[in-house]
């Protein structure tokens, strides 16, 4: 029987905005990609250039997501594991193996599934998953950065540095913020 091992990895449980993304990646072993390791490793460029060849080379990939509402319905651990069971759920091959990035994984249906702790630096398929879910939340952090200039979120992704606590403080959350985390709730008047 062949085994088909599923690297799963998420991006964006810190930041205030958007949405958690995730992303599943079963790879061919017949046809292996150079320089796989944990995205907030690689730069920029290295990360583009994986994520094109990840696409092409993978037996099977695909990026699993919860939004906003989500995440302010159900917390963040809960959507993020939501957002890792449509990763899974989406892939064209069934994996007989789910491996996880992380302490803990939600229940995919039966599928056998281990969590892995550093997995992002051990397993190269949750590498493969951690780029891509990185390259596609980074791409929407620079689209709504063209939506809401004055936030800065090309810059620090929507993570709650300085300069985005600021901006929040004086320009308040826009439809995209996550109503539930503190500082934004902080930024609303709401604690």
């Amino acid at each position: 029987m062949i085994e088909y091992i599923a690297g799963v990895d998420e991006v964006g449980r810190g930041p205030l905005v958007g949405d958690v993304v995730t992303a599943a990646v079963i790879l061919d072993p017949g046809n292996p990609i150079e320089g796989l390791r944990d995205s907030k490793k690689l730069s920029e460029k290295k990360r583009n250039a994986l994520f094109i060849e990840i696409q092409e080379k993978a037996l099977a990939w695909h990026v699993g997501r919860a939004s906003v509402a989500e995440i302010d319905q159900l917390n963040i651990l809960h959507a993020t594991m939501l957002a890792m069971q449509r990763a899974v759920a989406g892939l064209a091959l069934t994996p007989t193996l789910v491996r996880v990035d992380g302490n803990r994984c939600p229940d995919f249906g039966g599928l056998a599934a281990e969590a892995l702790i550093k997995g992002d630096d051990k397993e190269p398929a949750i590498s493969a998953a951690s780029i891509l879910a990185k390259v596609v939340r980074d791409g929407e952090m620079l689209a709504l950065d063209r939506q809401y200039p004055q936030y800065g979120f090309a810059q620090h992704k929507g993570y709650p540095t300085k300069v985005h606590l600021e901006q929040l403080a004086a320009l308040g959350a826009t439809p995209f913020h996550r109503t539930s985390f503190k500082p934004v709730r902080r930024a609303l008047g709401l604690e």
